[in-house]
């Protein structure tokens, strides 16, 4: 026995390498295979870029997004929700079932935009990305395509519409989504305001709570009282680090306030709108003002508050109601998929590709988190500024422009990524 083990050693050793060698060239596989689709891939999203289409109204991207799944075998289901398509990718043998979103419509602004491929419909534009994350789901695809037969289980690729009123996530559910296709894991990302080639993601909220409150008085009140109350109610409610300015989300790269920062500004804060909406309708005035809060415990106590400080100004018996108009849920990312999605990823294409994420953004959110409700799932940001270009991934902003590296760093991360987890149990 004694003799057997070194050989026995020797042997687990070199099947290891063998297995690091075979998920190696898979990968290397995944690299080449990207790279070869590219520049078809540009064209892809060059052609949403300047044919977008608002929500709702999706029908043309719909119709090219369908065409190109069924050109690569994917069964294809459609009429679930509104303009939504979902592609099903079939591996060779039963296993682990993995969804990937991408969403589709376009923005109802004329902000300016320097692409030559700018939009040729007024007043309608890509300024969110939604052109790039498109293409980035059918690369994912067209490359998983290439690999059926060494893969388990099965890809869903969801393309849904209608992100920007935050309706289309909630209506494939509502409208039997999961009574259809049965993932147990999934995953979507939104490219934003980051370096070019690296990808950002933490457990948890990714956003904070977006809130919008609506405060009811009595039309003897007047809107000199109204703005008055709402400057108390600003200044008790509003909360951020000595010195930061988490409303600034121009800072969410910066190395040192931004989101790669332990001490980044975007953590534990409270933002409010300084100018409230006020406004008289029907004998009465209103207030109404959106504030952004990174802890979910503090949310039950907004409302009390509020009154306390109306109880404050001598104006209990003008008060009506205090409630929230708007309270979308936020995105949350699963805590173990999140570890394992980090884990994968540095560990194939090193950990210069991972930023931590220390803060919660502000201002923003994505229906996304309606899937995390029913499904275990991971969001990613995506970089696509390039200061060196002078290219700026802000989204909703004017001058918004995409990095279109930011397509192959999608493709290849995220393709290895679901191998990976198709190999999970």
């Amino acid at each position: 026995m004694k003799r057997l083990l070194p050989i026995v050693i020797l042997f687990i050793v070199l099947a290891g390498f063998r297995q690091k060698t075979k998920e190696s060239l898979t990968h290397e596989t995944v690299r080449t295979e990207t790279d070869k689709i590219y520049d078809r891939l540009v064209k892809i999203r060059r052609d949403f870029h300047a044919s977008p289409e608002l929500a709702g109204n999706e029908y043309r991207t719909r119709e090219i997004i369908k065409k190109h799944l069924l050109g690569l075998g994917l069964e294809v289901e459609t009429g679930i929700y509104g303009q939504s398509i979902v592609g099903i990718l079939k591996g060779k043998n039963k296993g682990k079932k993995i969804a990937w979103r991408s969403d589709m419509d376009a923005l109802p602004n004329n902000f300016p935009d320097a692409a030559a491929f700018r939009s040729t419909i007024n007043g309608v534009q890509q300024g969110c990305g939604h052109d790039v994350h498109m293409a980035i789901g059918l690369g994912i695809a067209e490359v998983l395509a290439n690999h059926r037969e060494s893969l388990n289980g099965r890809v869903y690729f969801i393309f849904q519409p209608e992100e920007e009123t935050f309706a289309g996530a909630k209506g494939m559910i509502d409208q039997g989504l999961f009574s259809r296709i049965h993932p147990d894991e999934i995953y979507g990302l939104h490219v934003t305001a980051l370096p070019v080639g690296r990808i950002m993601v933490k457990p948890n909220e990714v956003f904070a709570y977006q809130k919008r409150i609506r405060i009811e008085l009595k039309n003897d009140v007047s809107k000199a009282e109204g703005k008055a109350l709402a400057g108390k109610i600003y200044n008790s409610l509003s909360r951020s680090q000595a010195g930061s300015k988490p409303w600034e989300i121009q800072n969410i790269s910066d190395a040192q306030k931004g989101l790669i920062n332990p001490n980044t500004i975007f953590k534990d804060y409270l933002i409010m709108n300084q100018n409230f909406n006020i406004y008289a309708k029907q004998d009465k005035l209103f207030l109404e003002a959106y504030l952004y809060e990174t802890r979910q415990a503090n949310i039950q106590n907004i409302i009390p508050e509020i009154k306390r400080l109306i109880s404050a100004q001598k104006l209990d018996e003008k008060l009506l109601s205090v409630s929230f108009i708007q309270e979308n849920p936020t995105v949350v990312n699963d805590e173990k998929l999140t570890a394992k999605a980090i884990k994968t990823l540095s560990g194939i294409y090193g950990n210069d590709l991972m930023l931590p994420d220390y803060g919660q953004v502000p201002y923003f959110n994505d229906d996304f988190a309606y899937f995390q409700q029913k499904v275990p799932g991971v969001y990613f940001f995506l970089g696509g500024s390039n200061a060196g270009k002078g290219i700026t991934a802000m989204n909703h902003a004017p001058g918004f422009m995409v990095d279109e590296e930011c397509i192959r760093v999608g493709v290849r991360s995220f393709t290895s990524l679901i191998i990976e987890r198709l190999k999970q149990k």
